[in-house]
């Protein structure tokens, strides 16, 4: 089965389909969502959070990516599959980032790579996709940024941030960018953004005229408690039904129902009395079990059909 290619995402943008994209960070994550259909899978540096425990996505490593997005790419057998260029593995220039993009591809077997930023990453945009690297932008919040932006909040509320960001995604679809997330910003620049470009834009949290939308897996399934972003809904209390399992498996093993004879092994009854008149004492030689043995071939061989018995 062939993966779904960037030619495919512009058709599906251009046909005016709506683009479906979900995080995913390991195989049995991977498997399903490609099971359930959803055409693009981001390895996402969101990660950091949900999976390493992490307060941003600051922390998380090239080798991270790397580890993550190789069981994705195992897992998924259509779905195109990109993952995230973590933070200081672009920023210092195009060289470094052309070394870890491609160094991302070959380790991990995906389909392209995810960046930060505008009009300040479309130079390197450009050197990647003339490498051969697909990329895929990423502008409004930028979480690798949180620290300049002041925290997670919503861009491109000014006109004058509005205007940038127009820019930014102009500059990054001359750059070759095959598509542009646009996280965390007014529905109606999202919109306007979505006219002014002709490759697919994917929100999160920029309402709903985006060629497509991304959520995060923990968020969509409401594996956890403490929060839950105002763009996100939860599909499902996977949580509480985990939860809910748990306890129950920890409730029969203190009480010892469980396991039962349905979850337990067997052996030969013969062979279990031969194991304990062989261990029955530590002092014994091997005297005592060689004459069991011998009782057990005496045995076989008198039974009627043995070799040399009439």
């Amino acid at each position: 089965m062939s993966r779904v290619t960037v030619t495919q995402l512009q058709q599906m943008r251009d046909r005016g389909e709506r683009i479906a994209m979900l995080t995913a960070y390991d195989y049995p994550t991977a498997k399903l969502a490609d099971g359930a259909g959803i055409p693009i899978l981001l390895v996402g540096d969101t990660l950091g959070m949900v999976v390493l425990g992490y307060n941003s996505t600051v922390p998380v490593t090239v080798d991270d990516m790397i580890h993550h997005g190789r069981t994705v790419v195992r897992g998924a057998q259509r779905a195109h599959v990109v993952v995230d260029m973590p933070f200081g593995s672009y920023q210092s220039g195009w060289q470094d980032a052309l070394r870890n993009a491609v160094r991302i591809m070959q380790e991990t077997g995906c389909s392209s790579v995810k960046l930060e930023g505008g009009q300040r990453s479309a130079e390197t945009v450009a050197r990647l996709v003339e490498a051969g690297v697909p990329v895929m932008g990423h502008i409004g919040l930028t979480p690798q940024s949180v620290n300049v932006l002041g925290g997670f909040k919503v861009q491109g509320k000014t006109p004058r941030e509005a205007v940038h960001l127009i820019e930014d995604a102009k500059a990054l679809e001359a750059a070759g960018a095959y598509a542009i997330v646009l996280e965390t910003v007014p529905t109606a620049l999202a919109h306007m953004i979505t006219q002014r470009v002709k490759v697919p834009t994917i929100g999160i949290g920029a309402g709903p005229f985006c060629s497509g939308q991304v959520q995060v897996w923990h968020d969509l399934l409401g594996l956890y408690d403490a929060f839950t972003p105002k763009h996100a809904r939860r599909f499902a209390e996977v949580g509480a039904v985990i939860r809910g399992a748990v306890e129950a498996y920890r409730a029969e093993v203190e009480s010892g129902v469980f396991p039962t004879k349905k979850e337990s092994f067997y052996m030969d009854d013969r062979a279990l009395e031969l194991i304990k008149r062989m261990t029955a004492s530590p002092a014994e030689d091997m005297s005592q079990a060689e004459r069991v043995l011998a009782e057990l071939a005496e045995e076989a061989a008198s039974r009627p059909g043995a070799p040399g018995t009439a």
